[in-house]
């Protein structure tokens, strides 16, 4: 299957390492370095078995992470100073800055919900001058649900299919049930799949509906159950938008 999925929400290197230390519950001051480049180098893989497009950088950040588990294995020469720099020290100082950047830019989100409360737009409405929050969807937290959808899953290989299985036709189908039952909790989308091919085709279908605007996801709770909800009619226009 020769497809790539482009995201419009694609995190980044930075996004994966806060991800999976809020997974963990780790201190960001005492990061757990090769707990962490373990479970980094594994979502990395992943994303290529998903053929998701990989930014270069999340290659350098596994190449920094396994640089700074090297330095901290080696022991420390006799001549070097008592008080030796933390490997860990800079990593650390970049994360700390892309939070108070996330935590920026979500207050200013914030704001910007609670003007269109004052001065809504007609496309943000729900036709009757209520204005409906916009959801955002974490990339990661879908692949997490996904690897325990795969570790549950009976198939413990890929299977060999004489066709290819068609992503369009999944996309359709999936629009389908999406639109038939209004709302429906991750792991059901992948019942009846047969296959690991299967199970792969259907996340990325997930992937390019999501991407689409045709429905989101939602948490309600971090780390909780992942529901996927059919958008309201009444953002049909902005589902076309996406679709050009």
């Amino acid at each position: 299957m020769d497809y790539k999925v482009k995201l419009q929400q694609f995190e980044g290197p930075l996004d994966l390492l806060l991800f999976l230390i809020k997974k963990e519950e780790i201190n960001i001051y005492d990061i757990p370095i090769a707990q962490i480049t373990q479970q980094y180098v594994e979502y990395i893989r992943m994303l290529e078995f998903l053929n998701l497009e990989l930014a270069g950088e999340f290659l350098v950040m596994a190449a920094t992470l396994m640089r700074i588990k090297a330095r901290m294995l080696l022991p420390a020469r006799p001549d070097e100073a008592e008080e030796e720099v933390d490997p860990r020290a800079e990593l650390v100082q970049q994360l700390l800055e892309y939070q108070k950047f996330k935590a920026a830019a979500t207050e200013l989100e914030a704001m910007e919900y609670q003007r269109r409360l004052v001065f809504p737009r007609p496309e943000a409405t729900d036709g009757k001058g209520v204005v409906e929050a916009e959801e955002t969807y974490n990339l990661f937290e879908l692949i997490s649900a996904f690897k325990k959808v795969l570790e549950k899953s009976q198939v413990r290989y890929i299977e060999v299919h004489p066709e290819e299985i068609s992503l369009e036709a999944r996309i359709d189908a999936l629009k389908g049930r999406i639109a038939q039952a209004g709302e429906l909790a991750f792991g059901d989308l992948f019942e009846g799949d047969a296959s690991r091919m299967d199970l792969v085709v259907t996340f990325l279908a997930l992937l390019e509906i999501l991407k689409m605007g045709f429905a989101r996801a939602r948490q309600t709770k971090p780390f909780g159950e992942i529901w996927i909800q059919l958008v309201p009619a009444e953002n049909e226009c902005g589902r076309d938008q996406a679709d050009n």
